[in-house]
């Protein structure tokens, strides 16, 4: 005697071996006896064999119409043997039996269970929508196989094109469009990038990486409301000073100037005056709507996105000719010992004499030219009148590095330069990817830049200590140490930071283009009118969950930014080898097989060098560029001189304990480390 029987859903068949009330014992053709509840029992049969039953009646099941069998199905419950009977004959063989079983087990739009061998035929209204449904399943595979038949044939079908950065980084893997590439995908055994790239669903290396960016972080478009900046209500005093700024000349977002007072009477007062949006825009209003929403500006070679709308920004900056708004931060100096005397905070209209630029002015305004070795005829005489007040500042500048390095326990060095990125050839307000690029050098520690770099440093401690010192709390960059892996933190407590070399740090100079700058600058205002009891009326109260939310958002959009900029720069890199015909160049060897490049802003990995100590420098031969994935790879020629000892800040730049590695954008996200946090007032990358 043979059993058919449900297990777990599944219909299985076996020699009956014995039986109890409640149970069988039943020996499946592999030989292995399982225990069977009586209840899942279906049919005992002679003939014909378990292992010739179910394939026959498999086969069976599959000719069977369903139209007919639900036609014959009588209306109330029914077993599979009623329809056995009906559909074949009232001698029904249990080939036909177990056929008619599997059909209606396989057939829920038609025939719902009703228990145990029982059925029910569904509504026919219920029963139409499933075949409605089951009937459009079908076109859909139909087109997916039709897409997915193109994209082999090496062409992109129109809503796979319209879907590609959600396919490739954000995909419903129920679309069908995600599924008409995973099969093209399989069926060419091709990375459904290449595919894509293959079918000419990507129109450009730059369009790739720009919209992609443009996908994940702006994915309903870069334009701002009509938002109109507030005017300050505050009555504000003139500042007695002419100050100026320092920046690139692409730099529309002045966020700082400088000013010096009292040179040779042994009591010099050093300005440090930073634009006040906070003065004017409110917390939880639409343009801080905006820049929250924003974060930071975003920067590449040759466009940006601004944090906040431009006319917004030319409400604020620092131009010159103009008495702009600022929060000004007076430090007092010993002329001849440099020590700090004083320091206050004011809110006031600063004139801005001047918007003094690196590119233009670096190459005259030298370290020479500082200490009276050169002439000043290459410099302008409004410029050259301010050589005192820079001298100062790079004196100053020089000292308080100085002072920072002891805490540091070790010096800053600046050995690789900064790259700007000129692209030459655009024909709109933004690349397309044709251009022509430049790429030049700017070193990080020259005068202005040294200058810059240090006031911000001064007035971003002073004001996270005055914060703390105030009760009130504020967004503060730290590090507890300069050992290896000990990453930058944010938090809302004042921390060393060890790799500035300052007991507290809060990003505060910047608040036209980054988030964080315009949050402390609310709290630096809140200081600034109420002083002691600033804590009960500042924007942000301690343990705020506000605060925390602006961190949390803050730190991945900056990273996401950062690393978006990171990945332009090296396609333009890799263009410039391109455009330039460079097969050849010099490196260095500064980790495993990695180099750095001599001159260019690159890092790849290269053949050959395997035993070659670190510092060692080289001559390598490119291979190809591949602009999608950013990826170059070299081969090893020659060995051009003994090893060079490279210092840990060098390889560390940013003090976070990461060498600097290779971008690899299509990891999906572009492996950078965070910029230095004693940066140059504005970002000089854009051209």
């Amino acid at each position: 005697m043979h059993i058919l029987f449900d297990d777990a859903g599944k219909l299985m068949t076996g020699r009956l071996m014995s039986e109890t009330e409640s149970s069988l014992q039943v020996e499946l053709d592999s030989g292995k006896r399982v225990k069977v509840k009586s209840a899942n029992a279906f049919l005992r049969f002679e003939k014909p064999a378990p292992a010739e039953l179910m394939p026959a009646a498999a086969a069976l099941a599959e000719s069977m119409e369903l139209e007919l069998a639900y036609e014959f199905a009588p209306e109330e419950d029914f077993g599979f043997l009623d329809i056995a009977h009906d559909y074949f004959s009232d001698s029904a063989t249990t080939t036909e039996q177990v056929a008619a079983l599997i059909c209606l087990q396989g057939a829920p739009h038609y025939f719902r269970r009703a228990g145990k061998g029982r059925y029910k035929k569904a509504p026919p209204e219920i029963l139409a929508q499933a075949l409605a449904a089951i009937e459009k399943k079908k076109q859909v595979q139909a087109q997916i196989e039709v897409w997915a038949a193109e994209l082999v044939a090496g062409n992109c079908p129109e809503p796979v094109r319209e879907q590609l950065y959600k396919i490739l980084f954000k995909p419903d893997k129920n679309a069908p469009e995600y599924k008409a590439v995973v099969e093209a995908s399989r069926n060419s055994h091709s990375a459904p990038l290449a595919l894509l790239e293959k079918a000419g669903a990507i129109s450009s290396a730059y369009q790739f990486h720009w919209q992609r960016f443009l996908f994940d972080q702006f994915p309903k478009g870069t334009g701002f409301p009509a938002l109109e900046a507030p005017a300050i209500a505050d009555e504000l005093p003139l500042a007695p000073v002419q100050a100026f700024s320092i920046d690139d000349s692409q730099t529309t977002e002045i966020d700082d100037a400088l000013s010096v007072q009292g040179l040779g009477s042994g009591t010099v007062t050093l300005g440090i005056h930073i634009a006040a949006p906070g003065l004017a825009i409110a917390p939880d209003g639409a343009i801080d709507q905006v820049a929250r929403n924003r974060l930071s500006t975003v920067y590449m070679p040759g466009h940006k996105i601004t944090m906040l709308p431009d006319e917004v920004v030319q409400t604020y900056t620092l131009m010159a000719g103009r008495d702009c708004p600022a929060v000004s931060l007076y430090v007092t100096f010993d002329e001849a010992t440099l020590a700090v005397t004083d320091s206050r905070t004011a809110l006031e209209r600063v004139p801005i004499a001047h918007n003094l630029r690196h590119d233009q002015l670096d190459q005259v305004i030298t370290e020479a030219w500082l200490g009276g070795d050169a002439t000043s005829n290459e410099v302008p005489a409004d410029i050259a009148a301010l050589q005192p007040s820079l001298v100062f500042l790079f004196q100053l500048a020089k000292h308080l590095k100085a002072q920072r390095e002891v805490v540091r326990g070790k010096p800053e060095t600046f050995n690789r330069p900064d790259y700007n990125f000129r692209l030459e050839g655009m024909t709109g307000d933004e690349p397309d990817g044709s251009e022509t690029v430049r790429i030049s050098t700017r070193q990080r520690g020259a005068p202005l830049d040294l200058m810059v770099a240090e006031a911000m440093i001064l007035a971003n401690s002073t004001w996270g200590q005055w914060l703390a010192a105030c009760g009130v709390p504020g967004i503060y960059r730290s590090q507890a140490s300069l050992a290896p892996g000990v990453k930058v933190r944010m938090g809302t407590k004042a921390a060393p930071h060890a790799g500035i070399g300052v007991p507290a740090y809060a990003w505060s100079t910047s608040p036209l283009r980054r988030y964080v700058d315009l949050v402390n600058q609310w709290q630096i205002i809140a200081c600034a009118r109420n002083g002691a009891t600033a804590a009960l009326v500042a924007p942000f109260k301690p343990k705020d969950a506000n605060l925390f939310a602006v961190i949390s958002a803050f730190d991945a959009a900056y990273s996401a930014y950062n690393g978006f900029q990171n990945g332009m720069e090296r396609y333009w890199t890799l263009k410039h080898l391109e455009q330039a015909g460079i097969s050849e160049l010099t490196a260095t060897l500064f980790k495993d097989n990695l180099v750095r490049a001599d001159g260019l802003p690159l890092v790849l990995p290269v053949m050959g060098v395997e035993g070659l100590p670190r510092g060692a420098h080289v001559r390598v031969r490119l291979g190809a560029v591949d602009e999608i994935t950013l990826d170059i790879s070299g081969t090893l020629i020659e060995r051009l001189d003994l090893p060079v000892d490279e210092s840990p800040d060098e390889a560390d730049s940013d003090g976070d304990g990461d060498d600097d590695g290779i971008t690899s954008p299509l990891a999906l996200a572009i492996d950078i480390n965070e910029s230095p946090d004693n940066e140059p007032a504005a970002p000089a990358q854009t051209g």
